[in-house]
């Protein structure tokens, strides 16, 4: 049992990241699908799978750019804002920016998952869960 779900999905797919591995695998929720699919979305990773079953795994498909040797992450920084002993909530004016522009913001909001750019252009705030660069 993980006290915090979100930041163990964030925590596998760093180490992935910095082992050079192609996918990571972990217990799937709605919510990790959300973000995996925002991650898609934004061009962060190739893709992601769920396997039917009593247990539900979520398959997480990396992305590097370069070739071999050069080859290197596109995520890199993740990091987790929001976490259960101390919740973090953007109003509509306060919507992070990250790096300017270059990164997102990952919001959960009463309309679902989205990038802070995305709750900004509706008008809407929430919680923050994360950052991605």
């Amino acid at each position: 049992m993980h006290s915090d779900p979100i930041a163990d999905l964030f925590t596998r797919i760093r180490n992935a990241l910095m082992a050079g591995h192609k996918q990571v695998s972990l217990p799937s929720s709605k919510l990790k699908v959300a973000i995996t699919d925002l991650l898609q979305r934004e061009g962060y990773i190739e893709g992601f799978a769920v396997s039917e079953g009593p247990k539900p795994e979520l398959t997480i498909d990396l992305k590097y750019y370069g070739q071999r040797r050069e080859r290197r992450p596109v995520i890199t920084h993740i990091q987790r804002v929001s976490s259960p002993g101390r919740r973090v909530y953007a109003g509509k004016g306060n919507i992070p920016w990250v790096l300017s522009g270059m990164g997102i913001a990952i919001m959960s909001t009463p309309k679902g998952v989205m990038t802070g750019e995305e709750a900004r252009r509706s008008g809407m705030g929430g919680e923050v869960i994360g950052y991605v660069w």
